[in-house]
């Protein structure tokens, strides 16, 4: 057993026993970790409000080798993120992120995946409501840059060759990206992304924030799930995700 010092933030919690909680954390140094925060519930001495979720601060974890739940002795809250809980388009947004994250991180360390996951929750918290989606769509395919799922979207996913800025294309989740005219007769499935939707997302790829109409950001929810859909290492429902996607808050 080794004792972990480490930022963290809080991607799940649910209570455990009568007085505990087991929490889902993103942490820089060794990746997703699932912890038991005893006492959590009827005393805030050792944890204050840093159950809550989203809320981010330094965390020390009792890892033990070769088991799936670990023990947080002390959780130091230095973020809370109080805007994601005060507006339902933000909070949705934020858990569809963080859903994500705890389905394709591991226990290893990964701090760009951490980075991109602390400014894309800060992001968020800060967004006007019209925004928060067409925000929330750029960190969302950031993170998937990070974690290592960039999709390509100048050159043909399959021989390389380069796509004009301006046409058209087959967008194939399964190749992981665009594909050039021979090629995508060849795809087996795919999905049509007009010139312009494919710039916006390399605008968000590049960290600008496009203008998209809401009808458009519907499209592109679509897409991205999909995307996300075929590099997830398991079949379950995107739930979160889904909600986030529908607008049925």
């Amino acid at each position: 057993m080794s004792l972990l010092t480490t930022d963290a933030i809080v991607l799940h919690a649910v209570p455990y026993l009568e007085s505990s909680r087991i929490l889902r954390l993103a942490t820089r140094e060794a990746g997703v970790l699932s912890v038991v925060a005893r006492g959590a519930r009827s005393s805030k001495k050792r944890f204050g409000s840093a159950v809550d979720l989203f809320a981010e601060g330094q965390a020390q974890i009792l890892v033990k080798p070769g088991r799936d739940l670990h023990a947080l002795t002390t959780f130091d809250v230095t973020r809370s993120r109080a805007g994601l809980a005060s507006d339902l388009g933000r909070f949705t947004a934020a858990s569809a992120l963080v859903e994500c994250v705890m389905r394709v991180v591991h226990d290893e360390a990964a701090p760009r995946v951490y980075h991109g996951v602390a400014s894309g929750l800060d992001a968020i918290a800060e967004a006007d409501e019209a925004d928060t989606v067409a925000l929330t769509l750029g960190v969302f395919w950031r993170l998937v840059s990070e974690i290592g799922f960039m999709p390509s979207l100048d050159r043909c996913a399959e021989c390389h060759a380069e796509i004009p800025p301006d046409a058209d294309a087959r967008f194939s989740h399964a190749a992981g990206g665009v594909l050039c005219p021979l090629c995508a007769k060849m795809a087996p499935t795919g999905r049509r992304l007009p010139a312009a939707a494919r710039q916006t997302v390399i605008a968000w790829l590049r960290g600008d924030r496009p203008v998209v109409e809401p009808a458009d950001c519907r499209a592109h929810q679509r897409l991205l799930r999909e995307f996300i859909t075929q590099h997830l290492p398991d079949t379950r429902e995107l739930r979160a995700f889904g909600v986030w996607e529908q607008g049925r808050w």
